[in-house]
């Protein structure tokens, strides 16, 4: 297991042996904290500030399986292209609906022929982690002459922009994350600070609950409500978002972003046995705070996603 810390919460240290400086050595990075790190349960993790310097890490660099947190690349792609209408209307097609049965896959539970916008979509595929919503919007933006010539041709270029933001390690073999998709607890909070940067983006993924409305296959109104599955939201103080993401092969995984007097943290947890008790104990790590101790995590509503 590697722990990295590196912090201006620190008083100066350096240790010396034979005559040269054992700087970035994971004992002088212990040394050099007034507190100890965290002890986090999960396989990996790390903590950044707004200048995107390592706060706290533990195996950052390992790959990991990245579940539904697959989905930040996805809603990325999409308001990243100033082509892309957010009031564009998809409409749902059964195929989306049997996608999500068919994987045992999160949803939004879009019912077949209503009509969405992009913009819900987005939410639909970022509060209730909806499968079906990403596969619609994977289905309308891929190219291709078929449903799978598109979404595969979506995650060809989900891909090609994980290789633009110079995210190394990661790789995209879904649009929702039920596949081969892999990633490190690094690439995974750059990604999030990149996404974090749009102002939709940002209004989304701090939306505990959203309801809204669209037209149905019969002429009549449907009416949603989507919870977001991030219960550290309303749970830890100055939580501005932002998924979460669980599969059998990646454990409960989560990132998470926070914001205490002008200061900004981003962080992720990758197959955590406690995935918001490590993000709180990370985050007061960060922000010289404890918390953790006492915080009470927000419930979802009976019969909301869970993910």
């Amino acid at each position: 297991m590697t722990v990295r810390i590196l912090s201006k919460r620190k008083t100066v240290v350096a240790a010396v042996a034979g005559g040269a400086l054992l700087a970035g050595t994971p004992l002088v990075a212990w040394a050099a904290y007034e507190t100890p790190p965290p002890e986090v349960t999960a396989s990996a993790a790390t903590l950044v500030d707004g200048e995107g310097e390592t706060v706290f890490g533990k195996n950052a660099d390992n790959d990991r399986p990245m579940a539904s947190t697959v989905k930040i690349m996805v809603a990325t792609m999409i308001l990243e292209d100033k082509s892309i209408s957010l009031d564009r209307q998809i409409t749902v097609k059964q195929e989306y609906r049997d996608y999500v049965e068919d994987h045992h896959a999160s949803t939004a539970d879009l019912q077949t022929g209503d009509k969405l916008t992009v913009g819900q979509l987005l939410y639909a595929a970022l509060l209730p982690s909806g499968a079906d919503a990403a596969y619609a919007l994977a289905d309308t933006f891929g190219e291709g002459a078929t449903m799978e010539q598109r979404a595969q041709s979506f995650v060809v270029d989900m891909n090609a922009k994980s290789h633009q933001m110079n995210l190394g390690k990661t790789k995209f073999d879904t649009f929702d994350g039920t596949g081969g998709d892999s990633t490190t607890a690094n690439d995974l909070a750059k990604l999030a600070q990149r996404a974090m940067e749009n102002d939709t983006f940002r209004k989304i993924v701090k939306t505990e609950e959203y309801e809204t409305e669209a037209p149905a296959a019969n002429g009549r109104t449907r009416y949603y409500t989507w919870h977001n599955t991030n219960q550290m939201l309303g749970s830890y103080k100055g939580i501005t978002g932002i998924k979460t993401g669980t599969t059998s092969a990646a454990g409960e995984c989560l990132v998470f972003a926070a914001e205490r007097d002008g200061k900004v943290l981003t962080g992720t947890v990758l197959n955590s046995k406690d995935r918001y008790k490590d993000a709180a104990k990370m985050l007061d790590y960060g922000f010289g705070t404890n918390d953790s101790e006492n915080m009470k995590v927000r419930k979802l509503p009976s019969g909301a996603q869970q993910d």
